[in-house]
């Protein structure tokens, strides 16, 4: 399994609110965020991790330079990351995707927290459908919402529908939890996303239904990004 890390976002809010470190970085339960998704992909068969930070933010390229020479806790590890300024985080995974096609792979942005143990739970989950070809995708999903503005997921006996960017009438269940599961078939999806001018990720993956492609959810019980200097302590709380 490959997983992918966008971690090119220049996180201009928690600077507001007086933290100084770049958002992959910044520190969650005495590790940076980038660190903590590539110990978890690490423990889940990560055969290469791919990262795109940004060239605003050169000490994350240091930081994972370092890792690239030295290794991760000891041992050398099959990361590699590129450095790209891009105007979204779709236009963040087209920079990942060529990385991306040839096999089924994981991607999530830098400052998402889940509980390592549902994680692999979700990766057992998604390796059973790739083996008995029930979907081309599985989407991390929540019921927890803490978002400013969360993508509603429209489902139907487990299968995603819709992707909607509001529920007035409450008959979602879900939230997107930023985390993807995908075959490289999505990579067809987000390169004529690209072509037609499309930005945000909430549009590839609205992308995704239209061409077709089978996805289902596997639900986590809690999914939070770290957007704010506030949601340190939140992650803190909810990982233990």
């Amino acid at each position: 399994m490959k997983y992918a890390i966008i971690a090119a976002g220049e996180g201009s809010r928690l600077a507001e609110e007086g933290i100084s470190e770049p958002k992959p970085l910044v520190k969650v339960a005495g590790q940076c965020l980038v660190d903590r998704l590539i110990r978890v992909f690490l423990a889940n068969d990560a055969e290469e991790i791919i990262v795109v930070c940004n060239d605003l933010t050169p000490l994350v390229d240091e930081h994972l330079r370092m890792i690239e020479r030295e290794g991760f806790e000891g041992k050398k590890i099959p990361l590699r990351h590129i450095v790209r300024t891009t105007p979204s985080s779709m236009h963040s995974f087209y920079e990942l995707s060529q990385f991306l096609n040839d096999s089924p792979f994981v991607l999530t942005t830098v400052d998402t927290i889940f509980r390592d143990e549902e994680f692999a739970d979700y990766i057992s989950a998604f390796k059973a459908s790739l083996a008995d070809g029930s979907a081309d995708g599985m989407m991390g999903v929540t019921d927890y919402i803490d978002d400013e503005k969360p993508l509603y997921v429209e489902t139907r006996q487990g299968v995603i529908t819709g992707f909607l960017d509001s529920d007035p009438e409450g008959k979602c269940k879900y939230i997107s939890g930023g985390i993807y599961g995908l075959t490289p078939k999505a990579i067809d999806t987000l390169n004529r996303c690209m072509s037609e001018g499309k930005s945000r990720m909430r549009n590839f993956q609205r992308g995704l239904i239209e061409d077709g492609l089978r996805l289902i959810v596997f639900p986590f019980s809690n999914v939070l990004d770290i957007d704010h200097a506030g949601d340190i302590d939140k992650a803190e709380e909810m990982i233990g």
